[in-house]
């Protein structure tokens, strides 16, 4: 039984860590390393809690207290629930992640090697093979993903390793002031906790199918192949951000695209180029057919089937397509400022989570993640210098907001108030609230 506990905590690792290892992430470790240089550790640290650790807390979340996003959500409200859990699967789904892999795939995979291709007809066809295999369900594509992410991991631990034995540069200074909130905005950039929260609920559904039934057995079984998750995780992302320190001779105004392809290139020469745009591509491939899947599957059961999954499947296609026609630069330009947004707010909702049996009151659930969402809005407006009066004196006030965190103690400090308030307020009327 032990052998077979420890082979199924392997086993759920590897799905963990592939349902995280989107190929389109392995864009980002390798610029932050080359924008953070000396400071590389520190700028990693924080992406690693972001890109890693927020998405492992967001699956232990769901397996804890069971359900998805819009369980967690219908926490602060029921209506709470379903819109955070519809703008979520958008941002994972047409607006943002999806078009990300085709863009990809384009500039990673296409275009080192033929570069009079036209981003149109790419896209024509990538998303039309997207929907051959999304509309007619299929175990081929499942397959060649179990092949892909290894093969994928392989390819970038031996790039990583020739990298460190032989690095192709020195490591420069750093370009930026605040590292380690660099790398922690830039780990938003993943998309990875907002998924978790979101198909957490197939990994539960994958450990009960293998005949666990006591619900601290699946939050065990899923702590422990998080961690093995987060150790392949950790360990390639650390190295491409090492890469992109030692990365030096690059331009620093690269895109990110052709700095891994550069780096590769440097390391492993043509061969290596070639390897990567393959992997990637085919990678990027069966993340956007699966995240398709999911959008489809989620609005026909919300819409009660009015909407049906066919269709769904064939808008998500459509609207990636067009929005994938930006790049993959514009692309994360594009989703920085939802992304400033939707973390605060699943932050703060993942933690309340774990403070459940200390939360007297459903008050404080809203209290907590509304701050958090209004002060984090205020950043976002602020920042793209929209007149507020008074808004942009009151985020400057506020503790941690030179590091771009205005909503941290704001968030902390209401959620105490709240829970000192309704514990006063139970211990002068001798009854205990319940209303949760």
């Amino acid at each position: 039984m032990m052998n077979n506990k420890r082979q199924d905590i392997l086993v759920v690792g590897f799905a963990l860590f592939a349902m995280f290892f989107g190929a389109g992430n392995l864009i980002f470790p390798p610029s932050l390393g080359q924008q953070t240089g000396t400071q590389v550790i520190s700028s990693i640290v924080g992406f690693l809690l972001t890109g890693v650790g927020l998405p492992l807390v967001g699956i232990i979340a769901v397996a804890k207290f069971g359900g998805n996003l819009e369980v967690l959500g219908s926490r602060v409200n029921q209506s709470f629930g379903v819109v955070i859990t519809i703008i979520v699967t958008l941002a994972i789904g047409p607006f943002l992640a999806i078009p990300r892999t085709s863009a990809t795939t384009f500039e990673m995979g296409i275009l080192p090697f033929f570069p009079n291709m036209n981003s149109v007809v790419f896209s024509i066809i990538y998303f039309a093979i997207v929907l051959f295999f999304v509309l007619r369900p299929s175990s081929l594509i499942d397959n060649i993903g179990k092949i892909l992410t290894p093969a994928l991991f392989v390819t970038l631990l031996v790039i990583i390793i020739k990298g460190i034995i032989s690095p192709i540069g020195t490591i420069g200074a750093s370009q930026i002031a605040t590292p380690f909130a660099t790398g922690f905005k830039e780990g938003y950039q993943t998309m990875d906790a907002l998924a978790s929260t979101v198909l957490g609920s197939i990994i539960v559904g994958s450990i009960m199918a293998k005949g666990y039934k006591n619900p601290r057995d699946v939050s065990s079984l899923t702590i422990k192949a998080g961690i093995v998750a987060t150790i392949g995780l950790g360990v390639i992302y650390g190295g491409l951000a090492y890469l992109g320190a030692t990365a030096t001779s690059f331009p620093s105004d690269i895109s990110r695209a052709q700095l891994i392809i550069g780096i590769t290139e440097s390391i492993l020469g043509n061969v290596g180029k070639i390897l990567l745009g393959i992997a990637v591509g085919l990678a990027c491939l069966t993340t956007s057919i699966g995240l398709t899947a999911a959008t489809g599957e989620y609005f026909s059961k919300l819409t009660k089937n009015k909407l049906s999954y066919k269709l769904v499947c064939i808008l998500t296609a459509i609207i990636s397509m067009v929005i994938s026609n930006a790049g993959v630069d514009e692309i994360t330009s594009l989703a920085e400022p939802l992304l400033v947004v939707l973390y605060p707010v699943v932050i703060a909702l993942i933690m309340v989570t774990f403070l459940d049996k200390y939360i007297q009151h459903k008050a404080i659930y809203s209290g907590v993640v509304y701050t958090a969402l209004v002060v984090s809005v205020l950043e976002v407006l602020v920042g793209y210098n929209v007149a507020i009066p008074g808004a942009k004196k009151v985020l400057a006030a506020l503790p941690l907001a030179d590091q771009g965190f205005a909503w941290v103690v704001p968030t902390i400090v209401v959620g105490i108030l709240l829970m000192v308030f309704f514990k006063a307020s139970e211990l002068l009327s001798g009854q205990a609230y319940t209303e949760k």
